[in-house]
């Protein structure tokens, strides 16, 4: 399933790197070693939270969208059967 990808940037309040699910998701695991680790100054980690709460927030704003599509994709009918819906694609893949 392709949703659209995350949008992470490390100094903007709003997004402006594109990057896929997947690799957010490495980067969020990436910053919580680093700050699990306790090897960084106070205000790498606060740089470091501040990035891991846009890639979380990023992740769950694809997940919704991609559970929205599955809703409209699959739906149940009065008889409890499937019922498959066109999803009008909006992008590449």
């Amino acid at each position: 399933m392709n949703t659209s990808p995350p949008q992470v940037s490390s100094s903007d309040p709003q997004p402006a790197v594109s990057l896929r699910f997947e690799q957010a998701i490495e980067q969020l695991q990436q910053s919580v070693r680093r700050l699990e680790s306790g090897e960084l100054s106070l205000e790498d980690s606060l740089k470091s939270f501040e990035e891991g709460i846009r890639l979380v927030r990023a992740c769950q704003d694809t997940l919704q969208k991609a559970e929205r599509r599955v809703e409209q994709l699959i739906r149940v009918n009065a008889q409890g059967e499937a019922e498959l819906e066109p999803f009008a694609h909006g992008g590449k893949g």
